[in-house]
């Protein structure tokens, strides 16, 4: 028989860490509800701060902006329906390199426009991961919700899934192959990091490290 999972190790796992396809661990707050643009446009508004985990206050200020053509295709703009994409979006914009994480209060404009959408398939499109890279996406994941939040860490993310273009039951099957491998320990799709993943910090560290360091590059860049 399977034992429940705790209340305080079921609290933990709700408090979500979003893991950049480069590694980077997020954390997202988004200031519900959406209002309309106050430019006169027809885009609606919604504001919230990415924080770069792990970094000494890094965080971007940011107000996705939700074109016209992409409210038709939601079926509301309430947190139940919108909180998964929107988050997707911004995670999207980490990935492209987009976001720049700052310790001022600078507003970041984020348009979660059409290109986020498959109109022939009607689905959301942010990443293709592949199996590997799900399985990376995975450990990364583990670990640093392990790291900054503790408990169990809940596999069969919803948002992770759509974000990776899998489904929940392909995400819960990865997790099991880790705890094959010694690296987590599953009860049913919450898993628990081992002392065999947590000992692996360095390889996470260097891949927070690196993909930090190619975001500042783009933007000293962009700056001369």
């Amino acid at each position: 028989m399977i034992n429940a999972v705790s209340t305080s190790s079921r609290e933990a796992a709700e408090k979500k860490i979003y893991l950049s396809m480069d590694g980077l661990p997020l954390s997202v707050d988004l200031h519900w509800p959406f209002h309309a643009s106050t430019s006169g446009s027809d885009w609606s508004v919604l504001h919230g701060t990415i924080r770069l985990e792990n970094s000494n206050g890094l965080h971007a200020l940011v107000a996705v902006n939700l074109s016209a053509t992409i409210r038709e295709v939601m079926p509301s703009l309430e947190p139940k329906d919108a909180e998964a994409p929107v988050i997707n979006a911004l995670r999207k914009e980490v990935d492209r390199k987009q976001v720049e994480f700052v310790k001022s209060a600078k507003l970041l404009p984020i348009y979660f426009s059409s290109r986020h959408y498959n109109f022939k398939q009607n689905r959301w499109i942010f990443e293709k991961a592949s199996d590997e890279q799900i399985v990376t996406f995975l450990e990364r994941k583990i670990y640093w919700q392990s790291r900054l939040i503790g408990g169990e860490v809940w596999t069969a993310d919803a948002t992770d899934a759509q974000y990776l273009d899998t489904t929940t039951q392909h995400l819960s099957k990865a997790a099991g192959e880790l705890a094959k491998q010694g690296l987590v320990r599953m009860e049913r799709a919450y898993a628990t990091a081992t002392d065999k993943l947590m000992s692996q910090s360095a390889r996470f560290e260097v891949d927070w490290t690196r993909a930090l360091e190619n975001l500042e590059k783009k933007y000293a860049f962009e700056r001369g």
